[in-house]
């Protein structure tokens, strides 16, 4: 099997965007899951619901990869499985060190999952001259001073920082002076690193404050409760039940031929004369 030095991913050259590649995992564990079953064939409907996306977007995203589906069908699991991990590298063996054997670091090398998905743990490395020799995950902790040789003789271009912030950039700073070209930081510190270096950080604390963050405004919702306005439909009575109109006054009987309320000009006094001349009076 090939080493991981000599190969890179080549999405970039195939104008693949970002977006697409940052899926393509999601795509992948999914699709994974799917072979474990023995699922021969998937729809993008269902795959798209398993990886978290909609529809639309996974056809785009698999149209980069020159992959269509079939009408009526679907696609082929176990051919996509294939395709999104050679498009990733992930067919490739892809040496790795660990920098910072701590917890986290500790943690880190005993994931069995680097191996399952094409990456391999080379080597553990840590400054305290205590842990030197000590095994993790069986692997025996390498001092710090043996970096660089380290990277050259097992061909590393990925490595992980583990280290507290202090120190991680000059950790940093000692790998890609080594050869290493993509980097997973997970100090809580943002690095500064020349052209065509890769960083990727991963800052536990940031995700657990956005979660924070919502649970904070899901708890402020259930307490000011639902708006009363919401609540209650106003009742706007009718204007005829307001407001009578002048044909709803019940007219007076004309008495000797004045014109009943109501009926002559505003000037009509409250004896049913209007003062004056009136339409109904001779001239």
């Amino acid at each position: 099997m090939a080493t991981g030095r000599p190969h890179r991913p080549t999405t970039r050259g195939r104008g693949i965007p970002e977006a697409t590649v940052a899926r393509l995992p999601l795509y992948l564990r999914a699709l994974t899951a799917l072979s474990e079953r023995s699922v021969p064939t998937v729809s993008s409907e269902e795959l798209a619901t398993a990886a978290g996306v909609n529809s639309a977007k996974l056809r785009k995203d698999f149209s980069y990869l020159g992959s269509y589906g079939t009408r009526g069908v679907g696609y082929d699991v176990e051919y996509l499985v294939y395709q999104i991990s050679r498009e990733l590298g992930l067919t490739q063996d892809w040496p790795v060190v660990i920098v910072g054997i701590g917890n986290l670091g500790a943690a880190l090398a005993n994931y069995g999952g680097f191996a399952s998905r094409g990456f391999r743990v080379a080597a553990l490395i840590d400054a305290d001259a205590a842990m030197a020799g000590r095994p993790v995950a069986g692997i025996a902790v390498q001092h710090i001073d043996e970096l660089e040789s380290i990277i050259a003789d097992n061909g590393v271009s990925i490595g992980v920082i583990a280290t507290p912030a202090g120190a991680a950039q000059q950790v940093c700073e000692r790998l890609v002076a080594a050869g290493v070209t993509s980097i997973l930081n997970f100090a809580p510190t943002v690095l500064s690193v020349p052209d065509g270096v890769d960083v990727r950080k991963v800052d536990l604390s940031i995700e657990l404050q956005i979660l924070a963050f919502h649970e904070q405004r899901k708890a402020g919702e259930a307490a000011a409760g639902p708006d009363i306005t919401d609540m209650v439909t106003p009742v706007v009575p009718p204007v005829a039940a307001t407001r009578r109109r002048a044909d709803d006054v019940p007219a007076r009987p004309a008495v000797d031929g004045a014109v009943p309320h109501g009926v002559g000009d505003a000037g009509s006094g409250p004896d049913g004369s209007d003062g004056g001349r009136s339409a109904a009076m001779p001239a």
